[in-house]
């Protein structure tokens, strides 16, 4: 079992990329975790919204295999908290024999395609945030939930 987390553009800010880097490495106790950076689409400037997320859409489709579990990180998504997104998560891990896998959208976010093939909406937040930023919160979260569960002294309950 592995979990990834795709999204679409470098990240360019080096603070964000050293606490990435953090994170991933502290995902290892738990399971194999891969940050997946596809390229920004060509010409992107000239298309449209629609045009733009159903290119994006192409290039994450292209990355999924038959047997993952696809859950998108969408504003519209279902919202939790940081112990019931534990829970989320042990029962997904818990209930495939293929991989996890986490998209974020780019700033359109995403097409019907994914949307329908996608098993879980999940939101991290209704605010807009930085598609950089929100890399690094999701790996945070993540690695939050993997200390819930198995009842590390990371996050605190209040």
């Amino acid at each position: 079992m592995s979990v990834r987390l795709i999204a679409i553009g470098a990240t360019s800010y080096s603070f964000i990329k050293e606490g990435i880097e953090e994170y991933e490495k502290r995902l290892r106790k738990y399971f194999k975790f891969e940050l997946v950076v596809l390229p920004d689409v060509k010409n992107r400037g000239k298309l449209s919204a629609i045009e733009l997320k159903a290119e994006e859409s192409t290039l994450i489709l292209k990355q999924l295999k038959p047997t993952d579990s696809l859950i998108l990180l969408d504003e519209r998504g279902k919202d939790f908290d940081s112990v019931n997104f534990a829970r989320f998560l042990q029962k997904a891990l818990a209930n495939k024999n293929g991989n996890l896998v986490f998209v974020i959208g780019g700033m359109y976010g995403f097409d019907e395609r994914l949307k329908e093939k996608a098993e879980h909406l999940v939101s991290l937040s209704r605010m807009t945030s930085s598609h950089q930023l929100i890399r690094l919160f999701f790996i945070e979260q993540l690695y939050r939930a993997c200390t819930i569960l198995n009842g590390e002294p990371y996050h605190n309950e209040g």
